[in-house]
């Protein structure tokens, strides 16, 4: 028997979560489902060794682990009186858009009629495999950074992971090499969340209004402006005080636009490695040559693992590997015996959740076939220009959908919500090269 509702979300992570409140605030009728067995969308399924996020909620450090994050989902959840609201252990095994509404079967067996259906699926929330040949083929144990078991042991294992301290044996391989600086994490004394606290009402609207969005003092001063050692006393000052996105857009204000100067600042990180790694192998194959133009990594203590003597990296962007029964071969021959492995690969990220569900439209056209040259949207958050960051992207196409609810759901003025064919854009391609 269907039951009627006004709004069903899908996932209850962080946009699922605010989506949720927003919603009630309309006081419209509104069910959230989620597959796994507690809130947190991402951060439950992700289970990255210690991945770390920053979050306005108190804290003793400035990146907080998963379990820190997932205590503030259910902390937002309680505090908005939302939990009866949730439904938890369900997953949305498909929705097709009939008559100004959508009809949703459930896991559960449960079919809910709803006049609005919003995906909060997650964009990082679906692990990736590569393609690399012969995958199905290791006899050795695999697992993904992202579904990382609660206890491991490799203290007697040689793998591939970051996880140095208890591998026998630890081999990276590297396609693309990244530009990783430090976080510059630590304690966050009474002083600093004092601070954070006054200006709170002064930060979150620049983050919006930052290029990066982020709560960085983003610098409007152009790299060759000044002089070599002024550049390298500002650029060592970010590196100290850490990270990534605040090294890109905080040292100088062109780097991500000026060839000449993203240069300076690879070259600079480049400097670090060679200065930073002992043996000039290692140095040769964890050096990037390509410009600073990728997601920027950020962590403490990355390159100094590769001082370690069982720590060492295979680059394989012109040795294509391939993995055996044993372990990996490389195309010039080079075979290396592993006991495991372990892909830090992240994930389908975007659209990677979307291929798993059926989502039929009012033409009888599933979401797959309407995305078959790749995915496309009107008014979609992934056209070009400036990418910004996750929660600030999250408040804005949430407080977009709940404006635009609340204008069809406006008393004698009830109406469908509809892009028209003409109105989508694809999703454009960019390829990185080195």
């Amino acid at each position: 028997m269907e039951q009627y509702i006004d709004t069903i979300v899908v996932g209850a992570g962080f946009s699922g979560i605010y989506q949720l409140c927003k919603l009630r605030e309309l006081g419209l009728s509104v069910k959230a489902v989620e597959a796994a067995p507690e809130i947190g969308g991402t951060w439950y399924w992700n289970r990255y060794p210690d991945k770390e996020d920053l979050l306005t909620y108190p804290w003793n450090t400035r990146y907080l682990s998963r379990g820190e994050i997932k205590d503030y989902l259910k902390h937002v959840v309680q505090r908005h009186d939302l939990e009866k609201y949730i439904q938890l252990n369900t997953r949305m095994e498909s929705a097709q858009y009939l008559h100004h509404s959508w009809q949703i079967h459930l896991s559960t067996g449960e079919t809910f009629r709803a006049r609005h259906l919003i995906t909060a699926l997650g964009a990082l929330s679906k692990t990736y495999f590569p393609q690399i040949p012969g995958l199905g083929t290791f006899s050795g144990e695999k697992d993904h950074t992202a579904n990382w078991p609660e206890t491991h042991n490799f203290s007697t294992k040689r793998l591939i992971i970051t996880l140095a301290d208890e591998a026998k044996q630890l081999l990276s391989f590297q396609r693309h090499l990244q530009h990783i600086v430090p976080n510059g994490d630590g304690p966050v004394s009474a002083e600093d969340r004092k601070q954070i606290n006054e200006n709170y009402d002064q930060i979150w609207p620049n983050v919006k209004t930052n290029l990066s969005g982020h709560a960085i003092t983003e610098s409007s001063i152009p790299t060759m402006s000044v002089t070599t050692e002024e550049r390298e006393r500002v650029f060592e000052q970010v590196w100290q005080t850490g990270n990534g996105i605040n090294f890109l857009f905080g040292t100088f204000g062109d780097i991500a636009t000026s060839d000449e100067a993203n240069k300076e600042a690879a070259d600079f990180i480049r400097r670090n490695i060679k200065q930073v790694v002992k043996d000039p192998i290692k140095v040769r194959n964890l050096t990037p040559l390509g410009a600073f133009n990728r997601r920027p990594v950020t962590v403490n203590g990355y390159y100094e693992t590769f001082n370690r003597d069982n720590v060492d990296v295979v680059n394989v962007l012109n040795t294509p590997m391939e993995i055996t029964p044993t372990g990996v071969k490389l195309s010039d021959g080079t075979v290396y015996d592993l006991d495991a492995i372990v892909f830090a690969t992240d994930s389908a990220a975007v659209d990677g959740m979307y291929h798993d569900i059926s989502i039929i439209g009012e033409n009888g056209q599933p979401l797959q076939n309407h995305w078959v040259d790749g995915a496309k949207a009107y008014l979609a958050t992934a056209m070009s220009g400036p990418l910004t960051n996750m929660p600030p992207l999250i408040e804005t196409q949430v407080d977009f959908i709940t404006s635009l609810i609340a204008t069809a759901e406006a008393p004698k003025e009830r109406m469908p919500i509809e892009a028209q064919n003409a109105d989508t854009q694809p999703w454009p391609i960019v390829e990185v090269t080195h």
